[in-house]
């Protein structure tokens, strides 16, 4: 199937960028209880869909602009949400964290890094960062949006990565001939919703 991680935080950090007035320094706390990722992996004739929690995450903003950012995503807290059967559910989970996919026993957290933001208009930005999964990182980009509510920061974005990039081979076709109805497809799409304070 595939997983997510953490992509959380360019949103986020984008969101504090535009949002920051003329501040010299203003560093911001990702709020972890409050925030939310939601994956879903896709195969042949079906789906599955879960979550998984940050771990931490920080921004920090001077005179205006974002000068750096990172988010931890905790791979040991990957939960299914779509099969009501407990044991089955157990079993997806496991072998979801298992090394035919995650292996979060040697690699139990993932990170996102923030490297650029660009603005498209007010609330909505184009993030790039890079993304480590498995001790493999590679660049992502996709758009965010970010609004305030209150006396914190909302940022939200969907994307897509593509997992045969970090080595999470189960089930795929570009590792793997004639897997037929068995085959999973490689993008693992993330929904995300990162508060920050």
């Amino acid at each position: 199937m595939k997983t997510l991680f953490n992509v959380c935080a360019l949103t986020l950090l984008s969101a504090i960028l535009l949002a920051s007035g003329g501040e010299d320094k203003q560093e911001l706390k990702v709020l972890t209880d409050e925030s939310e990722i939601i994956w879903t992996g896709k195969k042949v004739g079906g789906e599955h869909y879960g979550t998984i929690q940050l771990k931490s995450g920080t921004l920090q903003m001077e005179k205006g602009k974002l000068s750096s950012a990172g988010v931890v995503v905790d791979m040991t807290t990957i939960v299914d949400k779509d099969i009501k059967k407990d044991g089955m559910r157990a079993k997806l989970e496991g072998h979801l964290k298992s090394d035919d996919f995650f292996g979060v026993e040697k690699y139990p957290e993932s990170t996102f890094k923030l490297t650029k933001v660009e603005k498209i208009k007010d609330g909505k930005f184009n993030v790039t960062g890079d993304l480590t999964i498995k001790g493999k990182t590679h660049p992502i980009s996709f758009p965010a949006e970010v609004n305030k509510e209150g006396n914190k920061y909302v940022a939200t974005a969907d994307l897509v990565f593509d997992r045969s990039k970090y080595d999470v081979r189960y089930g795929s076709k570009s590792f793997f001939d004639d897997l037929g109805d068995n085959m999973i497809y490689d993008d693992v799409e993330l929904s995300v919703r990162l508060v920050a304070q």
